[in-house]
């Protein structure tokens, strides 16, 4: 279902790494008495007539897809920053600089500028903040799928192709970046991930089927293949590790290796992990019911890449593909259709906390259709609830919600930057 999962670090977001700054553009902020109506659709708005002012800290920002555009939203004041109209169902990616997001919208990814940024300065820091801007800057291709970013590059898979496409995020600017292109034997539904290394891991897989995965070195030649992994699904980033789910089990490439961890029951499939750079245990659903239409599990799956065990965890309720992540500090979160976010140790596979946040709600079975969602932004963890059109905030130290955002849309994908 999760065609797309970036993971972003805890500093930044969810599981993989991406910067958390780029350098200054010319661009512009809304002054405090301007509304956010008065900023609605600056999709033909030339990048350069934004005037960039200078903050006095960060300025983090979340991002929601809805149906007929996406938002911006100010995560401190809580209020409107932008909106912009959109055709059909559309996702949310990082871009991989701190500062920009992907959206998925019809056949590939265009640049959203969120207009705020926090980049080194000596012993300091510069915080820099702009109007939010859809830009014209879009990276085509047939049937986009999964965007990652890690190993300071950003791959883009095009299911429909068998395509990847990856540029430095740190060129990221008010022009589009220069691109490489990989070409896969076979398209299908697949992912890519860059290591620090510049070699490549993708999936193997065509039309019909999927079922492993293969490490390319720098110079495009394979190196490393398994083909132990049925339906070959997603993708995290763990400390020095990637790992991609299976019908079975999961995947484990690590160096030039790439091991097989099963799962305790014959079908036991992983199809969504999410990891953390402090830890080399990834997190990741559980489903055992091969013929269900929407199996509703109720167990996670802990995985330590270090030594291959797996442990499963009841986490007592059911929950979605988009109601688990990781902490700031590598906590492993899922949200559960009780309402209830659990955080997991995951060295010790125990439930430290269960934070009420929702009111209990149901997994509709259009994956496409909103549901709570969970985004980690820095130390906050964002939970969105649609039913009630709210965007809450919980805080892991105190283990309550701090606040809640009321919006004048139903969200869908939730995303955004540390600002």
């Amino acid at each position: 279902m999760n065609r797309i999962h970036v993971a972003l670090t805890a500093a930044c977001g969810l599981a993989i790494l991406t910067g958390c700054g780029t350098a200054a553009t010319p661009a512009a902020t809304p002054s405090a008495t301007e509304s956010a109506h008065d900023h609605e659709s600056h999709e033909h708005e030339s990048p350069s007539a934004r005037k960039t002012v200078e903050a006095a800290g960060p300025t983090p920002r979340l991002a929601f897809t809805y149906d007929g555009g996406v938002q911006v939203i100010d995560a401190k004041k809580g209020e409107k920053v932008a909106a912009f109209p959109l055709d059909g169902f559309t996702r949310l990616n990082q871009a991989g600089d701190g500062r920009r997001l992907l959206v998925t919208e019809g056949q590939g990814f265009r640049v959203l500028d969120m207009g705020a940024w926090t980049r080194p300065h000596g012993d300091h820091t510069h915080s820099n903040k702009t109007e939010p801007l859809l830009t014209d800057i879009t990276f085509d291709g047939k049937e986009p799928g999964h965007a990652v970013t890690h190993g300071g590059r950003t791959a883009l898979f095009y299911d429909g192709e068998g395509r990847i496409e990856w540029y430095d995020p740190t060129t990221l600017s008010d022009e589009k970046p220069h691109t490489h292109q990989v070409k896969l034997p076979q398209a299908h539904h697949g992912v890519a991930v860059f290591r620090e290394d510049d070699s490549l891991i993708h999936t193997i897989g065509d039309e019909k089927s999927r079922n492993g995965l293969a490490i390319q070195d720098k110079e495009g030649k394979t190196i490393a293949q398994n083909t132990d992994c049925p339906g070959v699904h997603g993708e995290a980033a763990v400390k020095d590790a990637i790992t991609v789910g299976c019908e079975d089990g999961l995947l484990i490439a690590k160096g030039n290796t790439i091991t097989k961890v099963k799962s305790p029951d014959a079908y036991g499939r992983i199809g969504n992990q999410f990891g953390s750079p402090s830890s080399t245990v990834v997190l990741g659903d559980y489903k055992v019911d091969k013929d269900a239409e929407l199996e509703r599990p109720t167990r996670v799956t802990l995985t330590d890449t270090a030594t291959g065990k797996l442990q499963l965890v009841d986490v007592k309720a059911s929950y979605s593909f988009r109601s688990l992540g990781r902490g700031a500090k590598g906590e492993a979160l899922v949200l559960g259709t009780d309402g209830t976010l659990r955080v997991i140790d995951p060295t010790s596979a125990k439930i430290t906390a269960e934070i009420p946040v929702t009111k209990a709600w149901t997994e509709p079975v259009v994956w496409q259709e909103p549901r709570p969602t969970l985004f980690v932004q820095g130390e906050q963890v964002w939970v969105s609830e649609p039913a009630a059109k709210k965007l809450h905030s919980v805080d892991l130290a105190s283990k309550k919600v701090d606040r809640s955002i009321t919006v004048d849309q139903t969200p869908n994908e939730l995303n955004g930057i540390a600002g």
